[in-house]
């Protein structure tokens, strides 16, 4: 295998912030409520913007930090549960947008775990001498399937997009990577109707079957578990241990549930934090957490740095990566 590394990082937030005082304004919450539950205080919304928009502006930023033209990529790969369409791939929306007309281009559906399974499979193309320089997205517009009159939801999530430029290296940048599923607890975070099971309906609209449901007690103690156990599989694998780790970069889902799985893998001070700024932006959340962490000097040459994820389906995926850029 070919030793595979990060040369740019790239995102995108849409203008619009939604804070909890505005959403005390539409449902029965409060700031208080949001904050000490969840750690949110404002999210961004986007306004007539698809994902292959946000997705579009983060890559922009990711190609030029990595000194790349569109016309250098290989592949295209985006991760979203909210893509323009069903099909044509919201990559391939982006590879239009982009003019990377040399560049193959598909979707993965992994929700808040997409970023991280999306550079699973960019290193393993790059490693095996199938690609070069591959671009991988993720981008989400949550807005869009919220029910805005569920209080136990409508306060968790935002919109955004982050994007990472891999290509090939001299010495080993990604070390290890683990993912993992179990589709037997679907029911806990999915999007009811749409799909072949349950097709479009008037009935399915007046139902809000296309907007976010979510078991957030049941999902909180296995998201808790599973991404301690991710982390410490990942590093075990690259024959480190969590102490070993600079920066732990956690899908930002809920506030208590990145303090628990600190508090398990004993790191304290080692975790890059924006929950509170951009609240749940499922695939888009790791992205623009590790492209701020490094735009802050978070992150440094040589760090070992984990990402570490979890969401719908069930799914989860951590990466270490010895920080090259």
């Amino acid at each position: 295998m070919k030793p595979v590394k990060i040369v740019g990082l790239g995102k995108y937030l849409p203008p619009k912030k939604l804070t909890n005082s505005d959403l005390e304004k539409m449902v029965d919450t409060s700031d208080e409520w949001i904050t000490t539950r969840t750690g949110i205080k404002e999210r961004r919304i986007a306004e007539d913007m698809p994902s292959s928009e946000l997705a579009y502006r983060a890559s922009q930023q990711a190609l030029k930090n990595a000194g790349l033209g569109a016309d250098d990529l290989d592949l295209i790969i985006v991760a979203s549960i909210t893509p323009d369409n069903f099909f044509p791939s919201t990559a391939c929306r982006l590879q239009s947008l982009l003019k990377a007309r040399k560049a193959a281009a598909f979707d993965i559906s992994a929700a808040c775990s997409g970023f991280v399974y999306g550079l699973t499979c960019a290193w393993q193309m790059i490693g095996a001498g199938l690609y070069k320089n591959v671009l991988v997205v993720g981008s989400e517009v949550l807005s869009s399937v919220t029910d805005w009159q569920d209080r136990s939801t409508c306060v968790l999530f935002g919109d955004g997009a982050g994007a990472a430029v891999l290509t090939e290296a001299t010495k080993k940048s990604f070390l290890s990577s683990h993912l993992g599923a179990d589709g037997s607890r679907a029911a806990l975070l999915n999007i009811p109707a749409g799909g072949s099971r349950m097709p479009a309906s008037q009935q399915t609209v007046d139902d809000k079957l296309h907007c976010i449901k979510m078991k957030g007690n049941e999902l909180f103690r296995v998201a808790v578990r599973v991404m301690v156990d991710a982390a410490k599989i990942s590093l075990s694998k690259a024959g480190l241990k969590p102490e070993d780790l600079d920066m732990l970069v956690p899908h930002q889902a809920n506030k208590r549930i990145i303090d628990a799985v600190v508090k398990s893998l004993k790191i304290k001070d080692k975790v890059y934090f924006n929950l509170s700024r951009y609240g749940n932006m499922s695939s888009a959340s790791c992205a623009v957490a590790l492209c701020e962490a490094y735009q802050e000097s978070k992150i440094k040459k040589g760090d070992i740095v984990v990402l570490d994820t979890f969401g719908g389906g069930l799914v989860w995926g951590s990466c270490v990566i010895k920080w090259a850029l």
